[in-house]
């Protein structure tokens, strides 16, 4: 299992970023300032590094140019707000997501870092009939090759990694539309109602009181 060090001293994007990136099966460790990040960075065996910039008592900048000096080559993503994507990209960061980012961006660039540092992925998620490819983002089912929307793409990715579990409206907008959601909004539903105009109605269950969950059929 990878290790994730999160260095972000907003406590509610923390949480968010701890909480999705162990759904999808990483192991996470969260501080909330520069100096824990800088020792756990040097110290401890991470596979990768999220660093916001604008932590207190040693900013992100200057944690990433310790690292660096020192030799530590653990890939960095940045969070940042802040017009300074350039020069941490100079200082050796590898990628950077600007503030506010939806989630299934964020993972999809800790996937690309983690398999540049030699760790396989499958590129193509199954569950059933229905299959989809990360590489084309285009989804089959028994055979019949469909086109997505990035949004839909995003939508059934989370439905396949959670196969037969149900997903709350709320873990869907979270994932898929970021920490920054409307939790009123019916987007769920809209899209849901996308992929089952895509994929056959049958293939995404609607669970009362609870939400949604893939039947791929078997």
């Amino acid at each position: 299992m990878n290790r994730i060090l999160i260095a972000e001293d907003e406590a509610r994007l923390a949480a968010f970023l701890e909480k999705g990136l162990k759904a999808n099966g990483y192991a996470t460790t969260t501080v909330a300032d520069g100096i824990s990040a800088a020792a756990l960075a040097h110290d401890e065996d991470f596979d990768l590094l999220i660093l916001d910039l604008g932590l207190p008592g040693k900013d992100g900048m200057e944690v990433l140019r310790e690292l660096r000096a020192t030799g530590r080559r653990i890939p960095v993503v940045i969070l940042s707000a802040r017009d300074e994507t350039v020069e941490g990209l100079e200082l050796g960061a590898d990628d950077y997501v600007t503030k506010p980012f939806r989630f299934d961006e964020l993972l999809a660039r800790v996937r690309v870092r983690l398999r540049a540092e030699g760790t396989a992925e499958a590129t193509v998620l199954q569950a059933g009939v229905l299959a989809l490819d990360l590489r084309t983002r285009r989804a089959a089912v028994e055979g019949r090759t469909i086109e997505l929307s990035a949004r839909e793409f995003a939508l059934l990715e989370v439905f396949l990694r959670h196969d037969g579990h149900v997903l709350s409206r709320e873990q869907l907008l979270s994932h898929v539309w970021g920490y920054d959601y409307d939790p009123g909004s019916n987007v769920v539903d809209v899209y849901v109602g996308y992929l089952r105009r895509k994929l056959g109605r049958d293939r995404i269950e609607t669970v009362r009181g609870m939400g949604y969950r893939l039947s791929a059929g078997r």
